[in-house]
């Protein structure tokens, strides 16, 4: 398909030499433990967190009378700006009176600054990357004549703002790379801008579009593809349902407000289109959906028919379709339908039923999570376990090779046109630095391009991969990072991060962030918990409604094994997770609140029976269910963390996460949550909220604010597990 980056993703809730710390002296685990003070434990007990005022408010769901006391939170008034104020204060001053936070910053400030660097794409006969210095708030987007030339400045976002929360969230060159179009999105919000550039000269045309969300600008002639929605209403743009997505077409040297309205359908408001054209520029493709589980419709049109319509190749919601390319008049298509780990097939699209389909590559063991098509071949990436393998076909489905991978991890990349005879491709895993590799597609040769270098000795840590049991007998996969010659005593702090949705995959990765937790001894877990993709469809499907227990119940499952095998406690154990991840939080801590300490909910969605009312929140019912059906209403009551908040209950030791920005999930959902959490839970844990200010559900953060946060985490989990990473060691 046409290459265009888009950073700011429409699908789910859519997630670090040889140095050793000389501020402390490491024991076995590389811990140094501390018992937390009584006079500590009742000062945290008496937390003075703001009064927040109820309403009278209840709602009748089939008879079932729910009230909704902090309904007022759902709104963006001055007296909610002073709500945030306020729990922001008392959050802050409590932070700040942790002693080793600053240490902590000071350590990650140190290892976060490395150089980071994107794969290489070439575009017009010239190369860019983006790269990183270490601790700019945005990468830089850098382009290059060959790869041996001296690169020099293309786009520097970081000149978008005084304060680095304007992002780049999209970027597509024309067929010629005359021009390029980009995104950009100011506080984290899903809100894009699209402008146009001259590459040669670096001049910035008058073109601006906006209103832009769940959209990427795809080229066709003088022009690109784009998809919006109407302006919101002033003061609601952050909370207002989005409804009735429209494609247009935009001509270069046009003011917005001509563009040309390419399809929209005015009978159903709540079906999104995202329009891609394919490399020779001979179809445009329409993936067309309506919830964010996966499934969509397919159009197309013919493109070198200029009076050609809008036509359906699929039009039904019943399975997953993603045209890779075209070849010739038919589409290369990776599908899951009757193919659960999915296939590749060829689809006529003027006779698209299944029964004229071409089978080019089928399903087999392993999931097939990606495919693009470069220099005449056909690189399929597969899911073994959560982990990585690459296979190259021909156009008629033979295996031609496998791509040579440098361990258990995960690859991303592959990137590329038809005709292209290189490609590159990332490496990365929980103790791999990401490292980009060089493919030379005919000779099916791999060489290492470019090494990340870190100050961090990596091969202190092992990674293993254990198999435990969930409630009902389902065998759930886990990764497990820790120091090699850990000691299996039951105290090593422990981290255990999940998802568990959407048909997202969580697979091995490198987080700098997460290397100052196991150099200090720490242990990473990471289960694969049903709901995601890492098993293809049937696996999905376990962990939707009416199934999402099955999720919760794997997270438990995942923690009792951690304790049983003496990996760590209850004492030490932290849970984590955002947006569909804060969702698992909320549900794990609600249901089993003495399993673990401390609970880190970030940006997650805990009003089960709201959260369709706002933004783009109605996309989510296929895999939730909706309050608006009796049924499905049930089932949300039974694990809404909102709802599932108990009187007197003592819950762990928890700090919300979520941000003033946030259109994806709102954070009326954890305003509403930690409102609840401070009026009926029983002291001695805390229960705060950290509100990030020009902020949003993720994307786009600067790299001042991400390390920021990650010291007040990794404080705040220490401080509350009786840890000082940084205190001597006793005689």
């Amino acid at each position: 398909m046409k290459k265009t980056t888009v950073f700011l993703l429409a699908g789910g809730l859519t997630a670090v030499s040889a140095c050793k710390s000389t501020q402390t002296e490491n024991t076995a685990t590389g811990m140094n433990t501390e018992t937390t003070t009584e006079a500590t434990a009742t000062a945290e007990a008496q937390l003075n967190y703001p009064e927040t005022k109820k309403v009278d408010h209840t709602d009748d769901y089939f008879g079932t009378k729910v009230a909704d006391p902090y309904r007022w939170l759902e709104t963006h008034n001055e007296e909610v700006d002073q709500w945030v104020e306020a729990q922001n204060k008392v959050t802050f001053n409590y932070l700040d009176g942790i002693e080793f936070r600053d240490q902590i910053k000071d350590r990650l400030t140190k290892i976060w600054n490395y150089e980071r660097y994107g794969a290489p794409f070439e575009e017009g006969g010239k190369y860019y990357f983006y790269k990183n210095n270490g601790l700019q708030n945005q990468s830089v987007l850098y382009v290059q004549n060959t790869l041996e030339s001296e690169p020099k400045v293309f786009l520097d976002p970081n000149k978008f703002s005084t304060d680095g929360t304007v992002a780049l969230t999209a970027l597509a060159f024309d067929k010629d790379a005359k021009y390029v179009a980009y995104g950009t999105s100011s506080g984290g919000s899903d809100w894009n801008t699209y402008e146009v550039m001259e590459v040669a000269t670096g001049k910035k045309l008058d073109d601006k579009v906006e209103w832009v969300k769940f959209s990427g600008p795809s080229w066709y002639k003088d022009g690109f593809f784009y998809s919006r929605y109407d302006a919101p209403t002033e003061g609601n743009k952050l909370a207002n349902k989005n409804e009735y997505h429209k494609v247009y077409y935009h001509k270069i040297g046009t003011p917005q407000s001509q563009d040309q309205l390419v399809y929209e359908d005015k009978t159903k408001p709540l079906r999104n289109f995202y329009g891609q054209t394919t490399d020779d520029e001979r179809f445009l493709i329409l993936n067309v959906s309506e919830g964010a589980s996966g499934a969509n419709a397919l159009y197309y049109r013919d493109l070198k028919d200029p009076k050609s319509a809008i036509k359906p190749i699929i039009d039904n919601f019943e399975s997953e379709y993603n045209v890779v390319d075209n070849i010739g008049d038919k589409l290369l298509v990776r599908t899951n339908k009757n193919a659960p780990r999915y296939r590749l097939v060829l689809i006529d699209p003027k006779k698209p039923q299944e029964q004229n389909w071409k089978v080019v590559v089928p399903q087999n063991e392993n999931v097939m999570n990606n495919v693009s098509f470069v220099g005449g071949r056909i690189i399929a990436s597969y899911m073994k376990d959560a982990a990585s393998e690459v296979v190259v076909f021909d156009t008629n489905g033979k295996q031609l090779n496998k791509v040579e991978l440098p361990s258990i991890g995960t690859v991303g990349g592959f990137g590329g046109e038809k005709d292209d005879k290189e490609t590159f491709f990332t490496f990365t895993s929980f103790t791999y630095p990401p490292t980009i590799y060089r493919y030379d597609v005919p000779n099916n040769k791999v060489t290492l391009f470019r090494k990340t270098e870190v100050d961090i000795d990596t091969e202190a840590f092992e990674t293993k991969q254990v198999f435990y049991t969930s409630k009902d007998g389902t065998k759930v996969p886990m990764f497990i990072v820790h120091k090699k010659g850990l000691e299996l005593n039951g105290n090593n702090p422990t981290y255990l991060y999940a998802y568990g949705g959407f048909n997202i995959s969580l697979t091995p990765s490198f987080s700098i962030a997460n290397m100052l937790w196991l150099e200090n001894g720490g242990v990473y877990a990471m289960p694969n918990l049903r709901g995601g993709g890492e098993y293809g469809e049937d696996w999905h499907k376990a962990g939707m409604t009416p199934n999402k227990q099955n999720v919760f119940d794997d997270f438990i499952a995942a923690a009792e094994y951690l304790i049983a095998n003496k990996y760590t406690s209850s004492e030490k154990l932290a849970v984590g997770g955002g947006s569909n991840g804060g969702l698992l939080v909320g549900a794990f801590m609600t249901q089993r609140p003495e399993l673990a300490k401390v609970a880190l909910p970030a940006v997650g969605v805990m009003d089960m029976l709201r959260f369709h009312k706002f933004t783009i929140g109605w996309a989510w019912v296929p895999e939730y269910g909706s309050s608006d059906d009796e049924a499905q209403f049930k089932n949300l009551y039974t694990f809404s963390p909102l709802h599932n908040i108990k009187e007197g209950v003592k819950y762990p030791a928890t700090m919300v996460k979520t941000a003033d920005h946030d259109d994806r999930v709102v954070p009326a959902h954890s305003f509403k949550f930690i409102s609840e959490l401070q009026d009926k839970g029983a002291p001695g844990n805390p229960y705060l909220i950290r509100i990030d200010v020009r902020a949003g559900h993720g994307a786009g953060k600067p790299t001042s604010l991400v390390i920021q946060e990650w010291a007040d985490t990794w404080a705040f989990m220490y401080k509350n597990m009786g840890v000082n990473p940084y205190a001597k060691q006793q005689p």
